[in-house]
């Protein structure tokens, strides 16, 4: 049975296990930096951001700065001054973390910690925290524990014996705790075995992966930013009963399945983690075996949200992801998506700006029908529809076209077995003897 003991601060908490800890709600205080003034709006959008990220992490976000500074400082970030004018602030409040937008160096953490005498931890930290209470299969446990120590080690210095401590609040949480002693070189040992383990994976996910391939259905996968509604189209799609949260990073590991589209042609649709702006590097690198199904796919479906104050940000933090993980020149279909509580005033100009784009709700089924012919169309630009007679003594022939392309029609002639079907492009030449130039000029 849980032990009960008392915080510093006079709340209750419930001690047993790194995996088996309750705490009370801890306090924060977001603070973020905006450069200049034509940045402004551009920090706030960031910093409400970064009140979603503590909500989602299981802390009240209590309070807020934003702070207008040309540089930053080299010891604290926002200048000795601030930190003092914070300080008075956040021991006013109780507040229990104090989490900044911007990215800390070891040293700012520090000096900033000794100051304002509560835990002090950045965005990436925030982040690396929620995909360690997120994720559930092997691998995604795994991949956060490798980011999470990735990112500690350059933070050993001056931590002494609070490296072995029980934690329950942002930036102490989640699995590689007990491994994370003072000494380097043990951390170094767990991280190379973690490396050892994710490659012994990853070649179980090429297995897996490469038999997908050999059945050649076409794999469309589901990208976007977290919280843009993936999750939600996918079960549409799907009933793939994916877990969907109103909040961000609610599902990390992926999903697939099987889909028929309206012309009755199978694929192989997958729904991925979610990005977000600023995703810690160490994120995308541990991640990058999890990822590389993106790259694997013939189309990708870019969720947007429609409701979203500032789109245009979302698709660009989006395909910036994309393009460092070597996606970004894989077909993309862009999917607008809540529409049902979105401003349609913002639907439309979002579909003046990128025509192409089919406007969804993935919660009443509005739009899904066009958007299972947008992707039909797309995915014909990847195939050639050919008209093909095959000799009955090549059986294998027929068998194959089958296997790699999606038939048609089907008929017995006297010269063979005549076939109507849809073969990847790369494909095609495969059966140029047997294409009956007269429909196939």
């Amino acid at each position: 049975m849980a032990e009960q003991s008392r915080t510093g601060r006079g709340r209750t908490r419930l001690t047993a296990t790194v995996t088996d800890l309750a705490v009370v709600q801890q306090r924060a205080f977001l603070i973020a930096v905006a450069q200049s003034k034509g940045a402004v709006l551009e920090t706030q959008t960031s910093l409400n951001e970064l009140a979603l990220l503590t909500d989602t992490a299981g802390s009240e976000p209590v309070d807020e700065e934003l702070v207008r500074r040309e540089r930053f400082d080299a010891a604290t970030l926002i200048g000795s001054g601030k930190v003092d004018e914070l300080v008075s602030l956040t021991k006013a409040q109780d507040i229990d973390v104090v989490i900044f937008d911007n990215e800390l160096s070891p040293a700012q953490q520090r000096n900033l910690q000794q100051r304002f005498e509560c835990d002090v931890v950045d965005r990436v930290a925030l982040i690396l925290d929620i995909f360690a209470q997120h994720a559930t299969s092997k691998e995604g446990m795994l991949q956060v524990e490798l980011a999470q120590l990735r990112y500690r080690l350059p933070r050993l210095r001056g931590r002494g014996t609070e490296m072995s401590r029980l934690g329950g609040g942002i930036g102490t949480r989640g699995p590689g705790e007990t491994q994370l002693e003072t000494d380097r070189r043990r951390i170094l040992e767990r991280i190379s075995k973690l490396e050892r383990e994710l490659k012994h994976l990853a070649r179980s996910r090429d297995t897996r992966t490469k038999a997908r391939r050999k059945s050649r259905l076409p794999v469309v996968s589901l990208v976007g930013y977290t919280n843009a509604g993936k999750s939600t189209l996918f079960n549409h799609l799907t009933d793939a009963g994916v877990l969907v949260e109103d909040r961000l990073f609610a599902t990390l590991d992926s999903t697939i399945r099987r889909l028929d589209l309206p012309t009755g042609v199978p694929i192989l649709m997958s729904d991925t983690v979610g990005f977000v702006r600023n995703l810690p590097h160490q994120l995308v690198e541990a991640f990058r075996s999890t990822l590389e199904e993106v790259n694997q796919a013939d189309l990708l479906l870019h969720i947007i949200d429609g409701a979203d104050l500032n789109p245009d940000r979302q698709i660009a933090a989006v395909r910036s992801v994309l393009g460092e993980i070597g996606a970004s020149d894989i077909p993309e279909q862009l999917i607008i998506n809540k529409t049902d509580i979105a401003d349609p005033v913002a639907i439309n100009r979002l579909l003046q700006l990128h025509p192409e784009a089919v406007a969804t709700s993935a919660v009443t089924g509005d739009g899904v029908a066009e958007l299972g012919t947008a992707v039909t169309a797309r995915l014909a630009e990847t195939t050639d529809e050919l008209e093909l007679t095959v000799p009955y003594d090549r059986g294998d022939m027929v068998a194959m076209i089958h296997e790699i392309g999606h038939v048609l029609t089907t008929d017995h002639t006297e010269a063979g077995t005549k076939l109507t079907a849809q073969i990847p492009s790369t494909e095609a030449h495969r059966f140029a003897e047997f294409v009956n130039d007269a429909a196939n000029p």
